[in-house]
């Protein structure tokens, strides 16, 4: 296996060891910059995530999760119109953090920020980030554990996490003193009103429910 290959879901370095299910591309030595990451040029078939100087590559996701995404998407994008804020909802954008490069599958940005149709967002211009909990178990551990302290760090003010499994629900985290706090829990099967940062009210198990 060369050494630029890459593997699914984990932090990649070049000196990192290759396990199994990996994906190839240039070689590369020593660490990634975010200008190296965004040359790999756009993918359809997965997402390329910088974190610190490590390359995280994911697949494509699932029919569960582009579901939830999409009907999510659309319940932010009536709250922020009805709201009347100068804000846009975006899905799976590239979101530029202090030391990474993220993307989130939704973020609610400045609407000046994405005025110009550019390739990157700075994080200071974004109001909220949803990460759709990845099935696999370093996703799991990516989206929950990992990624929070870099949003963090970047003063993020709002965070929310979609769990898929084993039933879905929608945990909303606001940045406090400089790390996320739990506001709320929203479960499957009962519609929860969200207040920040714009007003809605969801059923998380609603997002995920196929068309019939």
């Amino acid at each position: 296996m060369s050494a630029g290959a890459a593997t699914l879901g984990t932090p990649v370095s070049a000196r990192g060891r290759w396990r199994e299910m990996s994906v190839a591309h240039d070689p590369h030595y020593g660490p990634w910059t975010i200008e190296e990451v965004l040359a790999l040029g756009e993918d359809l078939g997965e997402r390329r995530e910088l974190m610190g100087e490590a390359l995280l590559m994911s697949p494509a996701p699932g029919f569960l999760h582009q579901r939830a995404s999409s009907r999510l998407w659309s319940l932010l994008d009536s709250a922020v119109q009805a709201a009347g804020a100068s804000a846009e909802v975006l899905e799976a954008v590239n979101v530029v953090l202090p030391d990474g490069l993220f993307i989130p599958d939704i973020v609610v940005v400045e609407a000046a920020a994405a005025a110009e149709n550019p390739v990157t967002c700075d994080a200071d211009a974004v109001l909220l980030v949803v990460e759709i909990v990845s099935p696999s178990s370093s996703g799991r551990r990516t989206d929950r554990l990992l990624k929070p302290p870099y949003y963090a760090e970047a003063g993020i003010e709002h965070l929310w996490r979609l769990e898929l499994e084993p039933a879905p629900a929608l945990v909303v985290s606001e940045l406090r003193d400089g790390h996320y706090v739990e506001r709320l829990v929203a479960e499957a099967g009962r519609e929860t009103a969200v207040e920040a940062p714009f007003p809605l009210k969801l059923d998380p198990g609603a997002l995920v429910a196929p068309r019939r």
